[in-house]
């Protein structure tokens, strides 16, 4: 879960009991509105659209690996979890190196704002999906292969 103290709790879904804490440094305390775990369970992505970072944390340790810049309402990882998707609620969308931070792309998307992202299973194709639209894109050239809804 995220909340408005900077923070991501991870609960043992079991016991409901709170296994760790997640906590941006000391220098920003900020919301953190959206959450995505790696494919492989080892890290979590915060997504904050107040003050424009993602951060990805070590689940183990609980320490900050990475800051991508970017004002953020939705994120998710690639299957392989080499890559990081995010939008503001704007028309654009991010997608970040998840090891380096580095922004390896942007897209366009829905007109008006695109309210989540996801992964294709394979990873070659993302969706982005706002109010107007539903877009597909290639990951590797970042056309649009496929639209639906009002444009």
């Amino acid at each position: 879960s995220a909340c408005a103290a900077g923070t991501v709790k991870v609960w043992d879904v079991v016991s409901g009991e709170e296994t760790v804490t997640l906590k941006r440094p000391a220098r920003v305390v900020d919301w953190i509105n959206c959450v995505a775990f790696s494919p492989d369970g080892k890290r979590v992505a915060g997504g904050s659209w107040a003050h424009g970072v993602v951060s990805v944390w070590d689940v183990a340790s609980g320490r900050e690996l990475l800051v991508c810049p970017g004002y953020t309402r939705c994120v998710a990882f690639s299957p392989d979890g080499k890559r990081l998707a995010g939008s503001s609620g704007g028309p654009f969308v991010r997608v970040w190196d998840a090891t380096s931070g580095e922004e390896t792309l942007r897209l366009k998307g829905s007109i008006k704002e695109v309210k989540s992202v996801a992964f294709s299973p394979d990873g070659k194709r993302l969706v982005t999906t706002g109010n107007d639209t539903v877009t597909v894109w290639d990951v590797a050239d970042a056309l649009r292969r496929a639209s639906a809804g009002q444009k």
